[in-house]
């Protein structure tokens, strides 16, 4: 499974998520080094970085500015499914290390 290049946006979120449909991830990849630029709704600017295994799981840590100013990060391991229309959805689950450590659950899908 190969990221390079693709977009994604959430399409399901936990309350307790900073992520929402206006949140745009631009990915990049190089190996089984995967980064992405992440921005829109109640992101400023986010970035992340992971490890994509053999099966396109990724494990990855993220780091966030949101609107109140706020510097937030935390953990994050993604399952891909490929749809029927050929394109990645990502079931994701997360936890805070920041703020008040929560965890909760994502889908991202490429667009």
């Amino acid at each position: 499974m190969n990221y390079h290049n693709k977009n994604f946006k959430p399409v399901t979120n936990s309350d307790n998520a900073e992520t929402s449909a206006e949140t745009i991830f631009k990915y990049k990849q190089n190996g089984a080094i995967l980064t992405a630029k992440y921005s829109g709704g109640q992101i400023i600017e986010g970035h992340l970085i992971g490890i994509v295994d053999q099966k396109g799981c990724i494990d990855m840590r993220y780091h966030q500015i949101n609107k109140k100013g706020e510097l937030m990060t935390g953990v994050c391991q993604s399952k891909p499914e490929i749809m029927a229309n050929g394109k990645i959805r990502l079931h994701e689950n997360w936890t805070w290390t920041s703020g008040d450590q929560s965890n909760g659950s994502s889908i991202l899908e490429e667009i």
